[in-house]
């Protein structure tokens, strides 16, 4: 019941104030530089709540990430080594979601522990600094295990995705 009020009663207008126009630009420009030093895609999403017909389904906030993961279609990178940070506010709920060419190359607990780092900024309201944190902490990931390589063409947009 605490989650569904939750999400019912989170203002759309908390998204914006926690994510104006300014910060999205500067996260914009972090998923850009960052895909100057890798071969990989890297999308960020924030998504203040979610909706009922979720809620209902008791949808968590890791299955959600996966969808929108497949909506914004991060799978269909030539090398599949896309990567998804999703934000939940209403669960203050950061998930990250890779796609199938990362896998055994990073391990979960990875993830996970960049995942913890920005729900604690987050946490002490500090929004941009945490997301600027975990493209950070992706990117010295993703350039470990797929370096540029000359030719790298933007296959995902790098503007954050707000839904």
């Amino acid at each position: 019941m605490n989650r569904l009020l939750r999400h019912l009663l989170f203002p759309d207008w908390l998204t914006r104030r926690r994510f104006p126009e300014r910060v999205l630009e500067r996260i914009e420009a972090a998923v850009a530089a960052s895909e100057r030093g890798h071969c990989a895609e890297l999308r960020f999403a924030v998504e203040g709540a979610l909706h009922p017909s979720h809620l209902m389904a008791a949808v968590t906030g890791r299955e959600r990430a996966l969808e929108v993961f497949s909506n914004l279609r991060i799978w269909d990178t030539a090398a599949n080594n896309g990567v998804l940070i999703y934000l939940l506010l209403a669960d203050r709920d950061v998930e990250i979601v890779a796609d199938r060419g990362l896998n055994g190359l990073v391990q979960p607990a990875e993830w996970e522990a960049i995942s913890r780092e920005m729900e604690a900024c987050f946490q002490r309201g500090e929004f941009e600094a945490g997301a600027l944190l975990g493209i950070e902490r992706v990117d010295g990931l993703l350039r470990q295990h797929f370096p540029g390589s000359g030719e790298n063409p933007n296959e995902l947009p790098d503007a954050p995705s707000v839904l």
